[in-house]
């Protein structure tokens, strides 16, 4: 008999298989129960009645509890009302695993900060397993993009001595004899370093931001995709940035769709996402606040609840555009036409998610990169290396980075992004 997946079953309705797996659920009805059974690829129900499976088969499978381990052998039969159209009618049920003790997340209602404690567990639930199956999808969504275009893939130091934005939000280590080092917030720096050699690139890794945030769009460590494209300008990194989202949006509908159902996504909502994405201009979205009501003056950055107000204009993502330059990274270049905005972007998902991407042109003139770093007050020794870039072939360019958990928290429509990666580091949770 042969093993396969529940992901596999529709291909052999009428098949006797063997699945391996765990019991989600078990009832029991006199002389047959149903196991909701799964296997990390889907849940199936297998039906054992002791008619066609025998008495020794139901009598192990009466001894099973939630989260048992089995070995499931039976008999493939056409189910619609299954999310996989088949269910499991079982001959032989054998226990690799029976636990003791009854499992600690019941079908009761539990507290987030209990389900959090539990989060090993927790994975092991409907909603997780959709929710980090879309996640895998946008994944495989952006490598698919990449690929498909011929970039780079560079993986960038998690360990830096360079500085991307303030080192009040960097998590600060001694390193050896060397000094003080820090955990990335970005792998820009290293990424247009990259792009000068290989022309387009990008990374896709874990950063870290020490900020005392306790919003549901913040997490300590978090993962980030960021691009870099030599010769690219603003408007070129926009429209990549358009393109890749939509990429992503659709992979996922064409390819995770069910998972959206599962978790009872609103999926014409995402349908709207494609180029070209809407814009507006920092000055724009500064009236627009203090229409709604919001105490704003320009210079002001903007928080989650000014994002949401201003993507809740838009039925699709929008790009805020030409910030301030003291509000923005040193690295952003100047408008040549008004040097006190930058030539950057922040792409605001829609229905209230925030920021997904932020990006800019970067600065390439040598000694306009060094007057920034001096206005930053930021250590030209740390930064030579970067400076050498400038010195060099240095050519216009452009990159960006995007949140993976903000956009799968966007794209699954969760209320809070802890659930969009499989262990949350927040400001109060290390454990487990």
């Amino acid at each position: 008999m042969n093993w396969f997946y529940i992901e596999q079953l529709r291909e052999h309705i009428g098949e006797e298989v063997e699945l391996r797996g765990w019991v989600w659920n078990i009832r029991s009805s006199g002389k047959i129960h149903f196991i909701q059974f799964r296997d990390g690829t889907g849940f199936v129900q297998v039906v054992v009645e002791s008619s066609f499976s025998g008495q020794d088969a139901f009598d192990r499978a009466s001894k099973l509890r939630i989260e048992s381990s089995a070995v499931v052998r039976g008999k493939v039969v056409e189910d619609q009302r299954s999310p996989y159209g088949v269910e499991i009618h079982a001959t032989d049920v054998i226990p690799i695993q029976i636990p003791e003790e009854a499992y600690p997340i019941s079908k009761k209602d539990h507290g987030i900060d209990f389900l959090m404690s539990y989060r090993h567990l927790w994975l092991r639930s409907r909603r997780q397993f959709h929710i980090l199956k879309v996640r895998d999808a946008i994944l495989r969504a952006i490598r698919e993009f990449y690929k498909a275009r011929n970039f780079t893939l560079i993986d960038t130091p998690i360990f830096t001595g360079a500085i991307g934005e303030t080192a009040g939000n960097l998590f600060e280590l001694d390193y050896f004899d060397y000094g003080k080092v820090y955990l990335t917030q970005t792998g820009q720096l290293y990424l247009e370093a990259a792009c000068m050699a290989f022309g387009k690139v990008y990374n896709l890794g874990p950063t870290f931001r020490a900020e005392k945030s306790k919003t549901r769009r913040h997490l300590i460590e978090f993962w980030m995709h960021e691009a870099e494209v030599a010769y690219y300008e603003f408007e070129d990194n926009l429209k990549l940035q358009e393109q890749l989202v939509s990429h992503i949006v659709k992979y996922v509908l064409e390819n995770a769709s069910e998972h959206l159902r599962a978790l009872g996504r609103d999926t014409s909502k995402l349908e709207k996402v494609e180029p070209p994405f809407e814009r507006i201009r920092y000055d724009d979205a500064i009236k627009l606040l203090q229409k709604n009501g919001l105490n704003v003056t320009w210079g002001d950055d903007f928080g989650g609840d000014e994002e949401t107000i201003i993507a809740s204009n838009f039925n699709k993502p929008v790009f805020v555009t030409h910030y301030p330059r003291k509000v923005k990274a040193f690295y952003m270049q100047p408008d040549p036409q008004r040097p006190e905005v930058v030539l950057c972007a922040d792409l605001l998902a829609p229905e209230g998610y925030g920021e997904i991407i932020g990006g800019s042109q970067r600065i390439h003139d040598y000694k306009l990169l060094l007057e920034r770093l001096e206005e930053f007050n930021l250590p030209k020794e740390k930064y030579q290396w970067y400076l050498d870039l400038r010195r060099w072939g240095s050519v216009p360019h452009s990159g960006f980075g995007l949140g993976i958990e903000r956009t799968v928290a966007w794209i699954c429509g969760l209320e809070h992004i802890r659930e969009a990666i499989p262990f949350a580091r927040t400001l109060y949770r290390i454990y487990p």
